[in-house]
């Protein structure tokens, strides 16, 4: 009976051993594999592009002056207005310039009689001395006094016309289309003629913006242009994200600036909705006119390793492999990539932010979205001359 007893035992003790050896051999699950977007790298034709900073300027400026000296009587305009060439800003008190005015006159119409008579007296003296009534002295006499009379009325009329001339001047008016600024001097105060600042006035309908490229990029990639090629650019002022404002090169300088190495572009921009300011400072942006092909992709997708940039690629058995990239232009958010990459390589589109190197993934094909990027400013080629650059 206990034979039998330790028998069972034992046989029972074997059959809990072998249930424990099965289970801990047992293979373990397999992990999901991490889903990560990615996709084949773009190829487009690009330029270059050459960014300058520089400061709106209006194409014409007037510190605007009196012509004559006189008191302010009444100013005329709205501040921060815009005025037209010809609209009336300040009248000077003109009663001291019309009583000039009306003496002169009154001396022009006493010289005119004076020249009269004058005539009157030579044409007498003429017929007179055919008759022998008058001595040619007389004769000579009388056609000094004509030649007098002649020039006082000549001398008072250039007098009369230089008072008229005042009296217009003592009404001042805008020289120019543009925006007039406060008002520096007010009623009532004297002003001194070509001294006495009155206000400022800008033109507003275009505006200008100035800035140098050195002489290597100038000779490597702009060399061909001319003013009158009108090579394209786009501006942005301070604040912006975009570079809304479309404009083209109208002067280029006639030399190098020995001092610098620089050359002296100036751009021109159409100010119709009265955006662009004066003395605002802005950025431009200035495409190459040589065109390449580059490989694009996505600028979330390249990582930074102490100095170098690298784009995680996706290698046999769906393996992500790390590559040494060169960046070139940003194109939105898109970057150009100089060297590291290849066509047909496929990328993971968000970089390094969930995965690594060497790690296994499971592939979920996008596609890079281009649309709407201008990667050239040639109209032949741009999508969109107004993208987000």
């Amino acid at each position: 009976m206990l034979k039998n007893i330790l028998m069972y035992s034992v046989v029972g003790l074997t059959i809990v051993l072998s249930g424990c050896s099965d289970e801990s051999t047992a293979a373990p699950a397999k992990r999901p594999l991490q889903p990560i977007d990615v996709a084949e790298v773009l190829i487009k034709p690009v330029q270059n592009w050459h960014t300058y900073t520089t400061r709106v300027e209006s194409p014409e400026e007037v510190a605007l002056m009196p012509r004559v000296s006189g008191v302010i009587n009444n100013i005329a305009f709205k501040e921060g207005d815009v005025v037209n060439e010809g609209d009336l800003l300040i009248q000077l008190d003109n009663r001291p310039f019309k009583a000039v005015v009306t003496s002169l006159e009154a001396q022009v119409l006493s010289a005119k009689a004076a020249l009269e008579q004058a005539k009157s007296e030579a044409q007498r003296a003429v017929r007179l001395s055919e008759r022998k009534a008058i001595s040619t002295e007389e004769v000579e006499l009388r056609k000094s006094t004509l030649s007098q009379r002649e020039a006082q009325v000549l001398a008072l009329q250039a007098q009369l016309d230089a008072a008229m001339l005042d009296l217009e001047f003592s009404a001042i008016r805008s020289p120019i289309n543009g925006v007039i600024s406060n008002a520096n001097i007010t009623k009532g105060n004297n002003v001194i003629a070509g001294q006495s600042v009155l206000t400022s006035i800008v033109s507003n309908k275009k505006m200008y913006a100035y800035f140098d490229i050195d002489e290597r990029t100038w000779n490597q990639s702009f060399s061909n242009i001319t003013a009158d090629s009108k090579q394209q650019v786009i501006m942005q002022k301070v604040g912006q994200t975009t570079f809304p404002y479309e404009g083209y090169i109208n002067f280029i300088d006639n030399q190098i600036n020995a001092s610098t190495g620089t050359l002296r572009l100036r751009a021109v921009f159409e100010n119709a909705d009265n955006q662009l300011r004066a003395g605002s400072f802005a950025r431009i942006k200035l495409a190459a006119n040589a065109v390449t092909e580059q490989i694009i992709i996505p600028s979330k997708a390249i990582g930074t390793d102490l100095k170098n940039r690298f784009v995680l690629t996706v290698g046999e058995n769906n393996i992500l492999q790390y590559k040494l990239v060169e960046l070139g232009e940003r194109y939105g958010k898109l970057r150009a990539i100089t060297s590291g990459l290849t066509k047909g390589d496929i990328i993971a589109v968000n970089g390094p932010a969930r995965v690594g190197p060497g790690m296994p993934i499971q592939p979920n094909s996008v596609e890079i979205d281009s649309s709407g990027i201008a990667f050239t400013l040639r109209k032949d080629q741009a999508e969109n001359l107004l993208a987000k650059y």
